[in-house]
């Protein structure tokens, strides 16, 4: 009985609490997202790989195929490489560090080269030192550009959501050493 009396008073009560309550996280004006520049520096020939091949490819080709008929384009499908490499400033491999980009890509075309990408972008430099991105997407590397979503992010980038847009820079299609560069547009 007393219940059935406080109740619509309780409910009334909650209502107008909630109605007092900011609405930043619902209607908030958007500001204006945090632009990051730099390159990145895929090195997987070399004494100091920065990039680690640690699953092969299985074979693509058939010992009975014909020999007058085309090999098929390598496309990398099932290797897995382990990553932990430079950003910089600047495409050349000497300018100044902002930090590491950390993580895996797979072969995950079987039509073309195109990789699934899991990478966390260190920051180890500037106003961002110490502050991560998280990146998961497709990268297709012939492609002359590619997406990437962001995930989320640490320190100065918690709650981070976003988009990295990449570019192939240079690329040695014998050894497969590689610098991109990368746009990243992040809300935080």
């Amino acid at each position: 009985m007393l219940l059935a009396l406080f109740l619509p008073l309780l409910v009334t009560a909650e209502v107008h609490l909630l109605q007092d309550q900011p609405t930043a996280a619902v209607g908030h004006a958007a500001s204006a997202p945090t632009h990051l520049h730099f390159y990145f520096h895929d090195t997987v020939s070399g004494k100091s790989p920065t990039a680690v091949r640690v699953v092969s490819p299985p074979p693509t080709g058939s010992s009975s195929s014909s020999s007058s008929s085309p090999s098929p384009q390598p496309t990398f499908f099932g290797a897995v490489t382990v990553m932990d490499d430079p950003l910089t400033e600047g495409p050349e491999p000497g300018s100044a560090a902002v930090g590491r980009a950390q993580g895996l890509y797979m072969g995950s075309d079987q039509a073309k080269i195109g990789f699934l990408q899991a990478m966390n972008l260190v920051f180890t430099a500037g106003a961002h030192n110490g502050s991560t991105l998280a990146l998961l997407g497709r990268n297709c590397p012939l492609d002359g550009v590619r997406e990437l979503p962001v995930l989320g992010g640490t320190g100065k980038f918690r709650f981070a959501r976003g988009y990295a847009l990449l570019r192939t820079h240079w690329l040695d299609v014998r050894t497969g050493d590689a610098t991109v560069e990368y746009d990243v547009y992040v809300m935080h």
